[in-house]
């Protein structure tokens, strides 16, 4: 009995100890909106997703593999979840988001796999909307007509992350275009995070040679600096430029702590150029938010923003507000309001 007993208390502490060098997490993001559209002279009530944050459904994680040096996992797709399909765009539920598997230790990460871009980090982190719904200032970012699908991820990426260091972090990363056009990629981030402050610079190229025209190139800056006990001032630029085809993008924006709730605005300016048109890209777009946290997982929100394009209706911007309908003349406006809730776990 007695050796039974020893038996089995060195088999619990062996699980014990297997258990405690590795783990697997299961999380997601399930976020919905009732959405008013309206661009130019045509409106669209949608009930869409990914309003606050982007819906998603994941699993990560983490070995150790002693001596400091660990191996990771991150498996993450997104949700289209007023449908029920698996993803932003209808079909099965795939690993878009994020596919990859690391090598983690004093000398940082290595990482393979689809994953976001070093260049467009700054996008996302510096907006006081973060990329999502109607005040998200990805609406006035273009591609310049390049073919790039670098903007926001690439496919067979082998990135390195430095390790942490005195606020100071960064990234490489590189990505094989495997014969897809616009899939090729080279990119590096920069940045500092200490105290009140957090500010970083970006670079990213989709070379010609991965199949474009000419090089697609992404420089970026931004930073945010938070004042006081409630509220973050946000900026950021950015340069893209394709060809004879060039687009500065500038934003400037906040957030303001109020209790349980957040008071988000921000104010974001496109001016470039097309060709011989002086007007092509330059839009501005205003957006004011506010969020209410039900408890540390449920928010409720509500986003206004207004899109003005500059320009002739022949030669005119014609960005518009998240989904919707097409623009069908340059230079009209697009404005969108939403009023959604979302739950984390």
């Amino acid at each position: 009995m007695k050796k039974s007993l020893l038996a089995l208390a060195a088999l619990t502490a062996f699980a014990g100890a297997a258990s405690a060098q590795s783990s697997v997490t299961l999380f997601g993001i399930v976020d919905l909106a009732y959405v008013n559209v309206k661009n130019g002279s045509l409106k669209q009530n949608l009930l869409s997703s990914n309003q606050y944050n982007s819906n998603r459904l994941g699993f990560r994680g983490v070995e150790d593999l002693g001596g400091g040096l660990r191996a990771g996992f991150w498996l993450e797709g997104a949700m289209n979840n007023d449908t029920g399909e698996g993803t932003a765009t209808g079909g099965g539920q795939n690993w878009q988001r994020r596919s990859t598997v690391s090598l983690m230790g004093g000398f940082g990460e290595v990482r393979l796999g689809r994953d976001y871009t070093p260049s467009f980090w700054n996008y996302t982190v510096f907006d006081p909307f973060g990329t999502n719904g109607p005040g998200s200032m990805l609406s006035l970012v273009s591609t310049l007509g390049s073919g790039a699908g670098t903007l926001v991820r690439a496919n067979n990426t082998v990135g390195y992350f430095l390790p942490a260091a005195g606020g100071l972090y960064g990234q490489a990363q590189v990505a094989a275009g495997e014969g897809v056009a616009g899939n090729k990629y080279y990119g590096v981030r920069l940045g500092y995070a200490g105290g009140p402050v957090n500010v970083a610079v970006a670079y990213g190229q989709t070379p010609s040679d991965g199949g474009l025209a000419d090089d697609y190139t992404d420089m970026n800056i931004g930073g945010s600096f938070k004042i006081g006990p409630a509220f973050t001032l946000m900026a950021q630029y950015s340069q893209r430029e394709f060809a004879n085809r060039d687009q500065n993008t500038a934003l400037i924006g906040g957030a303001l702590a109020m209790g349980a709730g957040t008071l988000r605005f921000s104010y974001v300016q496109s001016d470039g150029a097309q060709g011989s048109s002086a007007t092509d890209f330059d839009a501005k777009l205003m957006a004011i938010g506010y969020y209410y946290d039900l408890s540390k997982r449920t928010t409720v929100y509500g986003v206004a923003s207004q899109l003005d394009n500059d320009g002739s209706a022949a030669t005119g911007a014609r960005f518009t507000i998240g989904s919707g309908p097409a623009m069908t003349a340059g230079g009209a406006k697009s404005t969108g309001f939403a009023l959604g809730v979302r739950h984390a776990f």
